[in-house]
């Protein structure tokens, strides 16, 4: 299935794109498109660092399944005080 992800803040900077498409296979979990996003953008976060995933505007769990056609997102760290 091919999803459309959607970068923001950092990690727009880090991957030089806001946007991008990735082919996952059917059944793939948000698990499996943060370990594909870390290997196709290795700079983006920190192997310790949990990247944030938002499906269809609700934030996913890693054991979610994700859809073709699912709106996904992928949001930093946000620090500030």
């Amino acid at each position: 299935m091919e999803l459309t992800v959607r970068l923001f803040a950092l990690y727009r900077e880090r991957a030089g794109t806001k946007v991008f498409s990735l082919e996952l296979p059917g059944g793939a979990t948000v698990s499996d498109l943060t370990d594909a996003v870390r290997l196709r953008y290795p700079r983006l976060a920190p192997p310790d660092v949990k990247i944030v995933v938002a499906v269809n505007s609700d934030y996913a769990e890693p054991e979610d399944l994700l859809k073709p056609g699912d709106d996904v997102c992928l949001i930093p760290p946000v620090s500030g005080g």
